[in-house]
């Protein structure tokens, strides 16, 4: 856990920090994540353990921990039964604490997609759009934030052959409400580590990997984005064999989270040791993908080679 969370009540937000009220300050993700460390930081300042606190507010210790960790909206009288367990009686930092409970509860655009999203997937959605740098290795497809419409259809449909075209229609819409956060002032940094692999996999057909390959060569000049290739030859020994994605966070935020992706499901690290060896595992990938122009000129062969398959 990063020191910015473990700061006292009083001291969200610091003087260095934007006001808490402005927009893209705390989203509901992020201010989950937020109060849930304030309420962790404010029961170890007591020496209370989960099971010493639980009784406060007739809960079970998971409901505790869950509140801990941010991981869904809590009952705002909860919330001040146990700050004010734990000694918090200031008007403005009662305040703020109930501040952070509004924007946790806030329902985003994200919502109306609910049934389409699954609980890991709103989770990474949530942190991808407070996050300040994002860091992610792909080893089958071309990542979610990088993918043009028609790739993003031929996706779904190898993975869901019975979706309807309305479903079809609202996950493609779901993705590109998804990358908007690549289009706004002030984006995440973003490096794209893909495996060689993704360049060489005809997902869609040469049509579609046209049109995708030739948006990446664009997005790949853009500023805060960094689209690097790890070639099969340099890969070969230290690739993961997973998809893996780091993502870091402003001050008040998060700490860092390693997110791991799986058929139906999907992991969360947030331990130190556990960020630590796959962010060297990233940083390896990083040393041994190749430099941008290198990497431009793959793309640019690639992209000749399917376009070699017919007029696009």
């Amino acid at each position: 856990m990063s020191a910015d969370l473990t700061a006292r009540v009083s001291s969200v937000p610091t003087a260095e920090s934007r006001p808490l009220d402005e927009e893209d300050d705390y989203k509901p993700f992020v201010a989950g994540k937020v109060l849930g460390a304030q309420l962790r930081y404010l029961r170890r300042s007591k020496g209370l353990a989960i099971k010493d606190v639980a009784p406060q507010i007739r809960a079970s210790v998971s409901k505790i921990s869950r509140m801990e960790r941010g991981e869904s909206p809590p009952r705002e009288q909860d919330v001040l039964d146990l700050v004010r367990h734990y000694g918090v009686e200031a008007p403005e930092q009662i305040e703020e604490i109930l501040e952070l409970i509004q924007r946790a509860k806030a329902r985003s655009w994200l919502h109306q997609y609910s049934d389409i999203t699954p609980g890991w997937l709103r989770r990474l959605i949530g942190l991808e759009d407070s996050a300040t740098e994002i860091r992610t290795y792909e080893t089958q497809l071309v990542p979610g934030l990088l993918q043009v419409p028609d790739y993003t259809r031929a996706v779904i449909k190898a993975a869901r052959p019975d979706a309807t075209e309305e479903e079809m229609q609202r996950r493609v819409e779901l993705r590109r409400l998804r990358q908007q956060l690549l289009d706004r002032e002030g984006r995440p940094q973003l490096v794209a580590l893909l495996d060689e692999a993704i360049l060489r996999r005809p997902t869609g057909g040469p049509r579609v990997m046209c049109q995708q390959l030739r948006y990446l060569r664009r997005a790949a000049t853009l500023d805060r984005i960094n689209i690097r290739i790890v070639t099969f030859e340099k890969g070969a020994s230290i690739g993961p064999g997973v998809p893996v994605t780091h993502l870091a966070f402003a001050a008040n935020g998060p700490s860092e989270i390693i997110y791991l992706e799986q058929l139906n499901s999907a992991l969360y690290l947030s331990k130190r040791a556990d960020v630590e060896s796959y962010r060297l595992v990233l940083d390896e990938l990083a040393y041994a993908a190749e430099s941008r122009r290198a990497s431009l000129k793959l793309l640019d062969d690639a992209i000749k080679k399917y376009a070699s398959a017919g007029t696009f």
